[in-house]
């Protein structure tokens, strides 16, 4: 039965509780991947991290507002999507047969790559000069990036960048749980690839890996030189557009 949640008493709990759920998953996520491998494994993975320069407390007071900001932006859109499943407007599908095995295994790279794509030429807009000023230099005053530059973006960007998941479902078949993976997935990859610390494998396993998957090396090139490696998940668009940078 459709569920119209603008019209109950539910909806300040509701926009209450999944706040402080996003708010507080991603502080404990970048907050935990942090002290993993800047306390625990330190010794280990010194040679793996990018920049060892101590970050200073007001870089990271601006980047835990600006993404506390992010995690409001991402609560309403997030209810709104709830709406949208609720009422029939969405393909989010509840049962795994509803639809075949091989379809659910492609259904997850296949959002994937639609969402890298987006962001790919969304990021290369957010680039240009006045674009740039008004809606993508709070994210690029982190030069030196760490793990709560993560969710630091403007609102408006914050809004660009995720409208595009509540549009997809509205289209694409995507099960429940691959849909749970898909989010849990977004943050890791950012926290990742702003941590400052590389750890995808090297060798010859690795440069296979960093010619399809996005690490903090290939973003960190994009904090420091500005005008190379704009994508999200995967650097085919950087390489197929030829704005990979070389020594990435």
């Amino acid at each position: 039965m459709p569920v119209d949640l603008f019209h109950t008493r539910q909806v300040p709990a509701l926009f209450i509780s999944l706040f402080l759920i996003i708010f507080i998953r991603y502080l404990l996520v970048a907050g935990c991947y942090h002290y993993l491998f800047y306390k625990l494994l330190r010794s280990r993975v010194a040679h793996r991290i990018l920049d060892d320069k101590q970050l200073p407390g007001q870089q990271l007071r601006r980047e835990i507002y600006w993404s506390a900001i992010s995690a409001l932006i991402f609560t309403l859109v997030g209810i709104g999507l709830f709406w949208l499943w609720s009422n029939g407007y969405t393909r989010i599908y509840l049962a795994m047969e509803d639809y075949p095995l091989w379809y659910l295994v492609l259904s997850v790279p296949l959002v994937l790559f639609v969402q890298d794509t987006y962001y790919y030429w969304l990021h290369r807009w957010m680039h240009l000069p006045k674009v740039y000023r008004l809606v993508h230099k709070v994210h690029h005053d982190s030069i030196h990036t760490s793990v709560f530059t993560s969710f630091s973006f403007h609102p408006t960007e914050t809004l660009l960048q995720t409208l595009i998941l509540p549009l997809l479902l509205i289209f694409i078949p995507l099960y429940i749980y691959a849909l749970l993976f898909i989010l849990i997935l977004m943050t890791l990859s950012a926290v990742i690839n702003h941590a400052g610390v590389e750890v995808y494998p090297s060798g010859r396993w690795g440069r296979w890996l960093s010619r399809i998957i996005i690490g903090a090396t290939h973003h960190d090139q994009h904090h420091r030189k500005f005008r190379a490696n704009y994508g999200l998940y995967f650097t085919f668009w950087d390489r197929w557009m030829g704005t990979e940078a070389k020594d990435t």
